[in-house]
């Protein structure tokens, strides 16, 4: 394929195409989906939580798998009791559930962290010496900031033109390279196209990270067939939180790097010398690890395939177009975006509100509606600041913030239309 083909074909879908038919189960519910909050006047209402994107509420299959397995816990990897051997079982087990999840290869490492921050740390400290991370400016700090050497650009005015940037910026690097983007945007919610820039990312000798953090709530994504090096994601915003998240890819870098923490588990002898394990995953996985962590992420990527994903992402692209919809129909509500309203997007919609600054309109939504946004620059304060486009961000206060709403499982229309309704009426007061 030609670069030029390439720049002038950029695929919006960064997840495999989902089945036409697909043998599913019913949507699983979400624990807290009967949750009743105070709001002005002392009355309660249904909770409508709309900060799924900040953390997502847990899913009763991933509870229950904990339940079913906190009988039984014990340590792992070192113990000979049927106990300890049971936990190891399980927690291997969830290794290779999450292996799948993510179509890895099947010698590629799957290092449980705590969460995306933390798998990207790991990874930064695993990188050969002289390595160069280009990264865009449009990331989450997780994929911003843990570079030791690193080239930012700045956000792209089109798709093609992350693709061109990425090209020009690998191809004046010697030495190993990485590029560092995002599958979907914890901002906009806008897909990147992660395939076209892993071709261009392999065409220099570069390898490539995606925080597939905001990605793989609500889409299936396939490491193998769009040939990425590394993906980083979180339990948390998978519907599992219980504080693992995982980092999966190759496993050159990591079998050589700094181990991440120094402990047991992680060496495979101590005397006068340390000899430390080969073999990526203890390696970096030193001390007790969190089992049930692991075993919640498991359960969610589990539930999340057994649901089949045509129904999930129907349900989705039904309820963040009637929320789009009704935020346009509202004078002086913004809509935060870098490459148009048209451009595919998960469910997550970030927007200002004019005369009002964002704190001011999540605290009006909390304790008057009962409904619960995520307000600031969320963690990626260069790529907020340009959708803004100014350094105070219109706002009196200087926050240069915005307000997102976030959907997913156990969102209803109810709680898409308690929103716009909310903010008509502020606008209108």
């Amino acid at each position: 394929m030609s670069t030029l083909t390439i720049f002038n074909s950029v695929p919006a879908q960064v997840a495999e195409p989902v089945p036409a038919a697909t043998t599913s189960r019913p949507i699983p519910a979400v624990l807290g989906a009967d949750l009743q909050v105070p709001v002005k006047g002392g009355r309660l209402v249904g909770y409508a939580n709309l900060d799924y994107a900040a953390s997502a509420p847990c899913l009763e299959p991933v509870s229950a798998a904990v339940a079913a397995a906190l009988p039984a816990y014990s340590s792992v990897h070192r113990g000979a009791g049927y106990a300890s051997q049971l936990t190891t079982a399980r927690y291997e087990q969830a290794r290779h559930t999450v292996r799948a999840f993510v179509g890895a290869r099947p010698d590629d490492a799957v290092i449980f962290t705590r969460n995306t921050t933390d798998a990207t740390n790991l990874l930064a400290g695993c990188l050969p010496a002289g390595t160069t991370a280009v990264v865009f400016d449009t990331e989450h700090h997780a994929s911003l900031l843990p570079w030791k050497r690193s080239v930012r650009l700045a956000p792209p005015a089109l798709p093609g033109e992350a693709v061109r940037a990425a090209d020009e910026a690998l191809a004046g690097i010697d030495g190993p390279k990485l590029l560092v983007v995002t599958a979907a945007s914890n901002v906009t919610g806008e897909l990147w196209p992660i395939a076209a820039l892993a071709h261009i990312a392999h065409r220099h000798g570069a390898r490539i990270l995606v925080d597939a953090a905001q990605l793989v709530p609500h889409r299936r994504l396939n490491l193998t067939a769009l040939d990425l090096d590394y993906v980083a994601f979180s339990g948390h915003k998978l519907y599992a939180p219980f504080g693992a998240g995982a980092l999966v890819g190759r496993r050159d870098w990591l079998a050589v790097g700094e181990p991440y923490l120094k402990g047991g588990g992680a060496v495979r002898s101590v005397a006068d010398d340390v000899e430390w394990h080969d073999d990526p995953e203890p390696r970096h996985e030193a001390g007790t690890p969190n089992v049930l962590g692991a075993i919640a992420l498991a359960a969610a990527c589990d539930a999340l395939t057994a649901t089949g994903w045509t129904e999930l992402v129907r349900e989705e692209e039904r309820l963040i177009a009637r929320l789009r919809s009704g935020l346009a129909s509202i004078e002086g509500v913004r809509e935060l975006s870098l490459w148009g309203d048209g451009h595919p997007r998960v469910g997550i919609v970030s927007f200002t509100v004019a005369g009002h600054s964002a704190r001011q309109v999540a605290e009006v939504l909390s304790g008057e509606y009962g409904i619960g946004v995520r307000d600031g620059k969320f963690c990626a304060h260069p790529f907020v600041r340009h959708l803004l486009d100014a350094t105070d961000g219109g706002c009196e206060d200087g926050t240069a913030s915005a307000v997102r709403a976030s959907i997913g499982i156990g969102t209803t229309e109810e709680h898409v239309d308690r929103l716009v309704e909310a903010l008509r009426e502020l606008v209108s007061r």
